[in-house]
């Protein structure tokens, strides 16, 4: 069988009117797009890695309109990732594995999608490569903030440009940002819900400044122009419970808000569930080795389920569908900037 990958030296014509809907057939699949600029070092940019979160690749159409008669400032480089997902509005098809988790260093059985992005980083490998973006969306209500999974202050100055609020995380595995940082500076950028021009307009923003970017600093940012968490914990609830939110009977009904509880430092103690004939702990959480540790951040009280230290919260969802693919949400913790 052959690479899912199609390669491209030059825009797609069509690309920059196509919805997302229409990349499958337009594209063929899965694309690589290089398009040449003025500075040789290139910027890698990858969306729809889920095919339902649009932001990113809506906020690169609007960007290279505005270069369709003139030069980029920088070689850039496009991921454009799960286009048949995108045609039907879904983050995977059934029987996908998600674009955000088979990366090198992915957990992942050996599978032609994780073949597909051992070639793109292959690929990018043999080129001077100036740092790596790759755009989401989220489901929950949340900030935009930017992610990285190295401590290093060009990752961090890269990330201040888009958001004071950052991520550190190095779970889940076989992620693209993960591979590209061994490459280069490399984040994820979260533009918020989709369908919100905001995030569009911020994630344009953003990748035009990079654009023009000529060197990525080096020296310590400031400790006042960010605020640093690190995810510790990854949540999801098991598959023999049902779940719900707001008044429903299931087994875990959480409160019907739960995604207003995101970058919020809670105490000790707030209720997150009602609990219907649940014996134990009713959610699972997996640490950076992938420990459970669901017994160190939540504890059953009575028929309700509380937080036992404080924490924050970030991506939880009331998204089913996310919930049951993914996972509930994450949990986080300040952390100090380096020296």
């Amino acid at each position: 069988m052959g690479s899912l990958l199609h390669v491209y030296e030059q825009l797609p014509e069509g690309l920059l009117e196509a919805q997302p809907a229409q990349l499958a057939d337009l594209l063929g699949g899965p694309s690589l797009v290089h398009l040449p600029g003025r500075r040789t070092e290139t910027l890698f940019i990858s969306v729809l890695l889920h095919g339902n979160e649009t932001t990113g690749f809506l906020a690169l159409q609007s960007l290279l309109r505005r270069y369709r008669e003139r030069e980029l400032p920088r070689t850039l480089s496009l991921f454009i990732g799960n286009v048949e997902a995108a045609r039907d509005g879904l983050r995977r098809l059934a029987g996908q594995p998600d674009y955000n988790r088979v990366w090198p260093g992915s957990e992942y059985d050996d599978c032609p999608e994780k073949r597909m992005m051992e070639e793109v980083v292959s690929i990018m490998a043999q080129r001077p490569l100036f740092a790596s973006v790759d755009v989401h969306n989220n489901t929950g209500i949340n900030p935009h903030y930017a992610c990285i999974n190295r401590i290093d202050h060009r990752y961090l100055h890269l990330a201040s440009m888009f958001s004071r609020t950052l991520v550190y995380f190095t779970r889940p595995a076989g992620v693209q940002s993960m591979a590209f940082a061994q490459l280069c500076p490399a984040l994820t950028v979260e533009c918020g819900k989709v369908g919100q021009s905001a995030g569009e307009s911020h994630a344009e923003e953003f990748l035009d400044a990079c654009l023009h970017l000529s060197a990525i600093p080096q020296h310590p940012v400031a400790a006042h122009d960010v605020d640093l968490f690190h995810t510790v914990a990854t949540v999801r609830v098991p598959r023999a419970y049902s779940f719900g939110f707001g008044e429903q009977p299931v087994d875990i009904c959480f409160i019907d808000d739960l995604d207003h509880l995101n970058f919020r430092e809670l105490p000790a103690g707030t209720t997150l569930a009602h609990l219907d004939g649940v014996q134990g702990m009713p959610l699972e959480a997996s640490d950076e080795r992938g420990q459970e540790v669901a017994e160190r951040y939540f504890r059953v009280d009575g028929d309700l389920l509380r937080t036992t230290r404080d924490l924050m919260p970030s991506m939880f969802t009331l998204d089913e569908r996310v919930i049951r693919q993914d996972c509930l949400g994450y949990l986080m913790e300040r952390y100090p900037l380096p020296e």
